[in-house]
């Protein structure tokens, strides 16, 4: 790993201490600001971190590795977002309000249509790579991965592809798509249905 992938391994740390020091400014001096700093926190220094990252380093499709002398502009992207996979209620809360998850994931780069339904429970790993066309609905436990890691001898290869879902999908519960899946308009994609690496579904 480089230095700067190093250093970005510590970003989900600072998330915590910086919601930390929130919480403890609420309890002490409970107010706009205390809250306003609690929510910038958790929601939008991340985006912000993430943003500012694509500008210098976009993360770009295709194969590369983790461990050799090259910075991974995947690696850093992924630190910035782990902290909602590790704690998944943070999106909980804002799948449950209608539009504004689709809101949020266009923060990241994400484009999102018009209509879509997200289930409580979800994973997308790479908020930043995948497109979705209008009136999509997303069943229970469903995953959403666009990298993959492969060992490979003394290094881990990495491929990235961004996911994209076309309008007036039905997605079964349960279901997990790969990078470069591809679901085409118009289609139902039945209960626990796992699309493999560039799969296309018709």
């Amino acid at each position: 790993m480089t230095v700067l992938s190093t250093i970005l391994s510590f970003f989900p740390t600072l998330i915590i201490l910086m919601t930390g020091a929130s919480c403890l400014w609420i309890c002490l001096s409970p107010g706009i600001f205390s809250v306003l700093a609690l929510l910038f926190s958790l929601y939008g220094f991340p985006v912000l971190a993430y943003r500012i990252h694509q500008y210098f380093y976009p993360v770009k499709e295709g194969i590369s590795y983790l461990l050799g002398k090259d910075y991974s502009p995947w690696w850093g992207s992924y630190q910035f977002q782990i902290i909602y996979i590790a704690f998944p209620a943070l999106e909980v809360l804002l799948r449950l309000i209608p539009g504004l998850f689709s809101f949020w994931l266009r923060l990241w780069g994400a484009k999102v249509g018009k209509s879509v339904y997200w289930t409580p429970a979800l994973e997308i790993s790479d908020r930043g790579l995948f497109e979705i066309g209008d009136r999509v609905v997303f069943g229970h436990q469903i995953g959403i991965y666009s990298h993959i890691i492969k060992p490979k001898k003394q290094d881990l290869m990495l491929y990235v592809k961004k996911v994209k879902i076309g309008s007036n999908v039905f997605l079964g519960a349960g279901s997990y798509l790969a990078p470069g899946t591809i679901v085409e308009n118009g289609t139902y994609v039945p209960l626990s249905t796992h699309l493999y690496p560039n799969k296309r579904w018709k």
